[in-house]
């Protein structure tokens, strides 16, 4: 990275107005207005944890009412070592549900030459992390991704509001959308005494960067957003057409691998295949081997399973690669890696996600306008989503959609915005899409990626840089272009050589 491009000056300025906001203590350090103590992250599955500061802001629960019930948001400050620049890094995690300070850790290494000059500001969103998190009881929501019956919309309204009535006690669920999360994030600044901010969204959290940055506009110094989601867009509508899309390049890549072709055949025409049996039921139990624990279990597998894995491992590149493999195996009746990557899924998402707070922003923003878009019934998820996040809303307290609340993000602040050319969820035509209404934005597509693209390659560099820079029209990102997907795997122990 290059050295900062306003010189010395401007460093000794920083770092003669740091130190009144800025205070070693004993123990701790004070930022602003907010006093901070050492606290580790950890990420589930990461031996490292990662060192910071953590403190908690109290916020009104219902902003409307700022003398009325307060909750407690949970905060991690990575500092800078030395002097700092005055407009620190926020990250917005993704989801809706994911906490910023739990997802770090495994991010840490994409930030780490852009905390050597900002502060980086992890704010857990209320209902998420250590933010009065909204969780349903975990052992509904694994009942609820898989069981050995499908599940119907009748099912999905009932979790829902079983766990609607476990959080009544100590949330109202109304006031923990992304409307909620801006205020939020406003009174944060306002605490650190930062007069702008950089903001870094990621999936969801890009829905929030654009509703902060549209709100207050004057508060932005640069804008990163990675995996993005249009103000535009109803959350869930187009699921099932991305991914389809998505498993159709995945599967044609298969066919055009000589070795995956010969050794798994059409993978399109086998998960027609499987889909056709499971969707059939009367099936058996599996004995498989749970890939954390190690120990054996006993399934019936579903369609359920099937869809579950292939939307969710599609995310990324290298697990994508091994769906082929997966369909194949599971047509010729061997379902103990289905079933051992449907387990480790379900436990992945029900310790990094809060259901009720997604619950929440979906209910609240965009259940309704879902509708089950004509087509979708020849895609794998078909209308199931949709109907199950109906059916889950109708069971849900709503809060309010602000009006504008769709309306394209429009101003003069730099704006980096990155998409992954395979991404199942949130395609290259969303960032297009942003970009088209900004007059200093530029959108990178990462060849052969999927979704989450921060740490992926040369990116760390290009947004270090961009941070750095506040230009992203200059930015030499020629590096993107030696990315690629991973060859499909045609076996058990990967690709050819």
């Amino acid at each position: 990275m290059k050295p900062w491009n306003h010189g010395r000056a401007a460093l000794a300025l920083a770092a003669c107005l740091l130190p009144a906001t800025q205070v070693q203590a004993a123990g701790g350090r004070t930022l602003g207005e907010l006093e901070f103590t050492p606290c580790v992250l950890r990420s589930a599955g990461l031996p490292r944890p990662t060192e910071a500061q953590c403190t908690t802001l109290a916020v009104p629960q219902n902003p409307a009412e700022p003398g009325g019930r307060h909750i407690e948001l949970a905060l991690a400050w990575i500092p800078v070592d030395g002097p700092a620049e005055p407009d620190p890094v926020l990250l917005l995690a993704g989801g809706p549900g994911q906490s910023a300070r739990e997802a770090y850790p495994a991010v840490a290494a994409a930030f780490a030459d852009i905390v050597r000059s900002r502060h980086l500001l992890l704010l857990d969103q209320r209902g998420t992390g250590g933010s009065n998190p909204l969780h349903c009881p975990d052992e509904e929501l694994d009942e609820s991704l898989f069981g050995a019956e499908p599940l119907t919309p009748g099912r999905i309204a009932e979790l829902a509001a079983r766990c609607r009535d476990a959080l009544a006690e100590r949330a109202d669920l109304r006031f923990y959308t992304t409307t909620e999360a801006v205020h939020d994030l406003e009174q944060l600044r306002r605490a650190v005494g930062a007069e702008r901010l950089n903001l870094v969204g990621v999936s969801y959290g890009t829905r929030v960067g654009q509703q902060y940055a549209a709100t207050h506009p004057e508060r932005v110094r640069t804008l990163l957003l990675d995996g993005l989601v249009p103000n535009s867009l109803v959350l869930g509508q187009e699921h099932a057409r991305n991914l389809q899309e998505v498993l159709e390049v995945h599967f044609r890549r298969c066919r055009e691998v000589p070795a995956c072709m010969a050794a798994l055949g059409d993978p399109a025409a086998r998960l027609e295949a499987v889909a056709a049996r499971l969707q059939g039921g009367g099936r058996e139990a599996v004995r498989y081997r749970d890939p954390t624990s190690g120990e054996w279990r006993e399934e019936v597998p579903s369609y359920d399973h099937l869809a579950g894995v292939l939307r969710m491992y599609a995310y990324s590149p290298v697990t994508a690669a091994a769906l082929p493999l997966i369909v194949a195996q599971a047509d010729r009746g061997d379902y103990a890696g289905l079933l051992a990557m449907a387990r480790m899924m379900s436990r992945d998402l029900g310790s990094q996600m809060a259901t009720g707070m997604h619950n929440s922003v979906i209910c609240s923003e965009d259940a309704d306008e879902l509708v089950a878009a004509p087509g979708d019934e020849d895609t794998l998820l078909g209308a199931r989503l949709v109907e199950f996040m109906q059916a889950q809303c109708g069971a849900w307290p709503r809060g309010a959609r602000p009006e504008g609340f769709r309306s394209p993000l429009r101003g003069e602040f730099p704006v980096l915005l990155v998409s992954g050319e395979f991404d199942p969820v949130t395609p290259p035509r969303y960032g297009d899409e942003v970009a088209s209404h900004l007059s200093h934005a530029r959108h990178l597509v990462l060849p052969g990626q999927g979704h989450s693209l921060l740490g992926t390659g040369c990116m760390p560099k290009l947004a270090a840089q961009f941070i750095e820079r506040a230009d992203a029209l200059e930015l030499d990102a020629s590096c993107i272009h030696r990315l690629a997907a991973p060859p499909p795997f045609s076996g058990l122990h990967g690709w050819e050589p």
